[in-house]
């Protein structure tokens, strides 16, 4: 195949050419040679990152031409991102959409779920954002809703850590939630990179404020936060995630909350896929009269680019 390599991610690596209106997408270990012009960031399973060319050796290794280090041989195994140093702007950039429906004659059922993200990917750093929304109505019953979004940014550091700060939002009806604005400064370090899987862990500091739909009085808090997040994408079109935080409280002694989401992908051709998720909230101090808990079982169908 000759043509342009947009980018090495999630064991997946990517081309364009002039003779087909979509991008090739070749599995990683399926690759047997790769010779490029272009130069690019190379990420290693260790954390290394080099910036050259690239050129097949024997035995099933990759040399990477750099102007500093000169070459460096690595195992074709080992290289688990690549993304061209001179990549044009918009390239960077990823984004999803997906939507699902529920209606029944019961009650006169309604439900409408929407999901969406954007993203966009530097050298060292990248961010992105989220909103998930969840619209539930039927009659002789209140409304039940549930709005989550986020901002995020990470930046690279050596010894595969990770600077992170984020900032979101949820308000949830189950738990009589008005907004819940979380504010987060940590760091984190990948345990597993590879082309197969990614796992990390996470910890740092979290502020909490808190408005509430029923009495209860506002809150605002200060919470450490720690947890993990599990990505397997090496199960042909599927992709797992599992992630699961926990916030116990600095300022209110004895409290406790944690986040868990889990997402299973299936992706089409034309980049449509459908997604299952399960999220779960839990809170052993909620509003006075809410639940403890409040979890989310989710189908939608959507596009990504």
């Amino acid at each position: 195949v000759v043509g342009e390599v947009k980018n090495l991610q999630r064991g997946v690596l990517q081309i364009e050419t002039d003779y087909s209106k979509s991008d090739f997408k070749i599995e990683w270990k399926k690759v047997t040679e790769i010779y490029t012009i272009t130069e690019f960031m190379v990420t290693l399973s260790n954390g290394v990152k080099h910036f050259g060319n690239l050129k097949s050796q024997p035995n099933d290794t990759i040399r990477i031409i750099t102007d500093n280090q000169g070459n460096v041989d690595v195992k074709r195994e080992d290289i688990v991102f690549l993304i061209a140093y001179d990549d044009k702007f918009l390239d960077r950039f990823s984004a999803s959409i997906s939507f699902g429906f529920d209606m029944a004659k019961a009650r006169n059922l309604k439900q409408i779920t929407t999901r969406s993200s954007l993203g966009y990917k530097a050298e060292k750093w990248n961010t992105g954002a989220s909103f998930y929304n969840l619209t539930s109505t039927q009659d002789e019953t209140e409304d039940i809703q549930r709005r989550e979004a986020d901002v995020s940014f990470s930046y690279l550091l050596p010894y595969k850590l990770y600077g992170v700060a984020t900032v979101s939002y949820l308000s949830n009806t189950e738990q009589s939630i008005d907004s819940r604005i979380n504010a987060q400064i940590g760091v984190g370090r990948f345990l597993v990179q590879s082309n197969r899987m990614d796992w990390g862990l996470k910890l740092g500091f979290n502020r909490n404020i808190e408005r509430y739909t029923n009495d209860t009085g506002d809150r605002e808090s200060w919470e450490g936060y720690f947890g993990t997040d599990y990505n397997i994408f090496d199960l042909g079109d599927l992709d797992l995630l599992l992630s699961v935080m926990a916030y116990p409280s600095i300022t209110e002694a004895g409290r406790w909350r944690s986040d868990s989401k889990f997402d299973i992908k299936y992706e089409f051709p034309l980049d449509f896929f459908v997604k299952m998720g399960v999220s779960l909230n839990y809170d052993n101090r909620p509003a006075d009269g809410a639940s403890e808990t409040d979890y989310v079982f989710n189908i939608s169908f959507g596009w990504e680019w």
